[in-house]
């Protein structure tokens, strides 16, 4: 009899409870409590229902039993991109500390769009997850869309970019510090006209970086000139014509700061396209420390953001807000960054 039921269900999409219940003739909670070797189920059923589970291949179905108990065991994750190790990086942060307090993630990816980011919201509380742990999208300067998350107490964390953290958990780096630290690094290898390519101006990352770099500027007694601070949206093609602007100036700088590495690599690309030389002509350094530092030409200094903390961090601050018996001050982490110099910023050859 088994073998015939094992055939017929195993053609089948899914073996669910309800399967098990009907097959042996019990309720669905008799099925789930013995699953579970509840003591109020006798041995012997429960032996016949973890044998059929065994031989029907039944395994759980997280979004049935969040159905059931109220909650889903997931946690939603918005990035602005699937393709970065930056954010591949941090996705497998909050995925491993997720999965060792027995959660799962749903991903999600806004583009950097506004729309989509409010779109992908609004998916994942439809899919009941537990909390959302996301980075806002570039183009996103509007926040009313989290009112619905904050008034519903479903878990909210933001991570690197950050909105309202009076009232939502956050996990940032020392963005100030480390672009107050880029600027040193450059005077002390002998630059002086230190250029910044900043992101949009709307971002925390962008001002808090803007900020460390007029602070290392007055340490060093150079005047900020605003000449050598431009915006770009990010992109390459953005960040290639911020470099053009910089090097077209009659006073051209002799080091530049990009925002990130995707920065920083599409005006390494432009500054040798005008045949200059890295780093004796001018200095170079990013942010986020990409593999991909390692391996161009001249290796590229860079801060190396702890991405993976930064992830674990951010899951750490949700299971936080999920313990809690009652509301709780966000709590606003913020990680330790290192500046990792390599050829395109030193004078001296680095080992």
């Amino acid at each position: 009899m088994f073998d015939f039921l094992k055939n017929f269900y195993m053609s089948k999409r899914h073996v669910s409870l309800k399967t098990l219940a009907q097959t042996l003739n019990v309720s669905m909670s008799t099925v789930s409590r013995a699953l579970r070797n509840h003591p109020d189920i006798g041995p012997e059923v429960t032996r016949k229902v973890q044998e059929l589970a065994r031989e029907l291949q039944y395994t759980p179905n997280p979004l049935a039993i969040g159905l059931l108990k109220d909650r889903s065991s997931t946690i939603g994750v918005i990035v602005p991109d699937l393709v970065t190790y930056f954010f591949s990086s941090i996705i497998s942060g909050i995925e491993s500390m997720a999965n060792e307090h027995g959660y799962h993630i749903v991903i999600r990816c806004s583009y950097e769009s506004y729309e989509k980011e409010k779109e992908c919201l609004q998916d994942l509380l439809r899919l009941r997850v537990d909390g959302i742990v996301m980075c806002l999208a570039q183009e996103t300067q509007d926040y009313a869309h989290f009112d619905t998350v904050l008034k519903s107490e479903t878990p909210l964390v933001f991570f690197d970019r950050v909105c309202r953290p009076d009232e939502v958990a956050t996990v940032v780096v020392d963005n100030q510090e480390a672009a107050r630290r880029i600027t040193r690094h450059f005077f002390e290898s002998g630059y002086r006209r230190i250029a910044h390519i900043a992101g949009p101006a709307q971002l925390n990352i962008t001002r808090e970086r803007i900020e460390g770099y007029k602070q290392g500027l007055a340490e060093c007694n150079l005047p900020f000139d605003t000449d050598l601070l431009v915006h770009c949206d990010l992109s390459i093609a953005s960040a290639t014509a911020a470099t053009q602007r910089l090097l077209a100036l009659s006073s051209p700088p002799d080091a530049i700061f990009g925002v990130n590495d995707t920065t920083a690599f599409a005006a390494m690309k432009e500054i040798k396209r005008q045949h200059l030389r890295i780093p004796q002509d001018i200095g170079l350094v990013g942010f986020t420390d990409e593999f991909h530092a390692t391996v161009v030409e001249p290796t590229l200094t860079s801060v190396m953001h702890p991405t993976y903390e930064m992830g674990r961090e951010a899951a750490l601050l949700f299971l936080a807000q999920v313990d809690a018996k009652v509301a709780i001050t966000p709590s606003q982490s913020v990680l330790t960054t290192q500046l990792v110099v390599r050829e395109s910023s030193s004078m001296i050859p680095v080992e």
